[in-house]
């Protein structure tokens, strides 16, 4: 019978090509301006990195300035200063921790005519790329004695391992960087995190660092941020007494599995607190926090208000379309009411009738879905378009099959939703009346 249906459905769609073409229109218009929004939302909101999102905890401190809090109403503050970090760092409670901030270095090509060129770079501690699980096409990172010994080491990404050794695998050889040698222990494989969650403070749809260094080399050269820096007590002096002061401006992470260790690791962050409270600092009350990686990005309002009201903007929208479709369904309907009355007055059931007819609507669906998808590349490109200059903008509006089938999932349920008061109307159609009429 489901064949038979589909059969009727496509002689019904092609008898009234225009009512059934206006149908198909208003779902893909309400699907492509719905999934346009949705697909930008599902990418600002997604989970960066999925299968260790649970275990990785970034961690605040609240260091700041007694009379007035970070940010109201009482908002920690989102980074650390260099001495907290780093005195957390070597007492090496956690499995792994991760201290970091950006930077930027010159990187000098050797050859006549090569004129260097500056890279973001990531100033970290060894941990990072087990920890972040970052792949690796050659090599992989630094072990913590480089970092204990301030060994001049570098991991590189692939477009810069192109740059620089024409994409070969680069492991032990040296490259110059701000007129110092480095030796290349990896070269990071294609890794992309959407959102950049560790350092969503900083750009959380800025794209990863193209150089990673030892955190203590950066500190013992001077490498000055390129990130936020906030401080709510002056820095007097230079580099030194940025590293001394209250100031925050590096990253956090560590990572806990199970309650247990989180709960462990936020008494050893009290304890620490209180011996920093016994020598005059830290003076507002006790309040240290752990977010893994989804609670931090909704803390840091990773998706902007403003999207989420658009996406509700982009659901009235469809469901406006939908309103429309089950206006010229309803009219579709009413033309075929005597056809409806002949095959009910021929033993047809009303549930028969009903499959038909629900039957053509989801072939309906599907086209529209179909041309929705359509509607929704569209609907990216426009925004591509418009704000193509900002270049996280051409990494939110990428399509991936999720977001394709997604459309026309979401296009059959509406047309199915459309379809059933129209469907409801034409079962309860009286035979003998119409009958009577023709």
């Amino acid at each position: 019978m489901f064949r038979y249906y589909l059969k009727l459905g496509f002689f019904s769609i092609k008898k009234n090509p225009i009512l059934s073409a206006l149908m198909v229109a208003a779902v893909a218009v309400g699907i492509g301006a719905c999934m346009t929004i949705i697909n930008i939302d599902y990418v600002m909101g997604g989970n960066p990195i999925p299968h260790r999102s649970d275990v990785l905890y970034h961690v605040q401190l609240d260091n700041w300035d007694p009379n007035d809090p970070y940010d109201e109403p009482n908002n920690l503050p989102e980074q650390v200063t260099y001495m907290d970090g780093k005195a957390l760092l070597d007492a090496g409670q956690a499995r792994r921790q991760v201290l970091s901030y950006k930077t930027g270095l010159v990187v000098e090509l050797q050859g006549d005519g090569e004129r260097p060129f500056e890279a973001m770079t990531r100033a970290t501690s060894a941990d990072f790329f087990a920890m972040f699980d970052t792949p690796f096409k050659y090599g992989g990172g630094w072990d913590k004695s480089a970092d204990a010994g301030e060994e001049y080491v570098v991991v590189l990404n692939q477009e810069i391992n192109e740059r620089v050794f024409g994409g070969e695998d680069s492991v032990g050889r040296t490259m110059v960087l701000n007129g110092r040698p480095y030796r290349v222990t990896g070269v990071l494989d294609t890794w992309d995190p959407m959102p950049k969650f560790y350092d969503v403070n900083n750009g959380a749809f800025e794209t990863p660092e193209e150089i990673y260094v030892p955190l203590s080399v950066a500190i013992a050269n001077e490498f000055d941020t390129y990130g936020n820096t906030s401080c709510w007590i002056p820095i007097d002096g230079g580099w030194e007494s940025r590293l001394q002061s209250d100031c925050i401006w590096v990253q956090y992470w560590v990572e806990l599995h199970g309650e247990n260790e989180k709960q462990e690791y936020l008494a050893f962050l009290d304890a620490y607190v209180e011996s920093q409270k016994a020598l005059g600092r830290f003076p507002r009350p006790m309040n240290n926090r752990l977010n893994d990686v989804m609670e931090w990005m909704e803390c840091q309002e990773v998706v902007e208000r403003d999207v989420n009201v658009l996406l509700g903007l982009a659901f009235l929208f469809l469901v406006v379309c939908l309103l429309n479709t089950i206006g010229l369904l309803r009219a579709k309907v009413a033309r075929r009411a005597g056809d409806i009355s002949l095959r009910r007055a021929l033993g047809a059931s009303r549930r028969a009738v009903f499959s038909q007819y629900i039957i053509e609507a989801g072939m309906i669906g599907v086209a529209g879905g179909i041309l929705g998808v359509g509607m929704t590349w569209l609907g990216l490109q426009g925004i591509k378009a418009l704000y193509g200059e900002f270049e996280f903008i051409s990494r939110m509006v990428q399509m991936d099959w999720a977001v394709i089938f997604a459309a026309i999932v979401l296009a059959i349920i509406s047309a199915l939703a459309a379809a059933l008061y129209p469907t409801w109307r034409a079962c309860a159609v009286h035979p003998a009346s119409q009958l009577k009429a023709l």
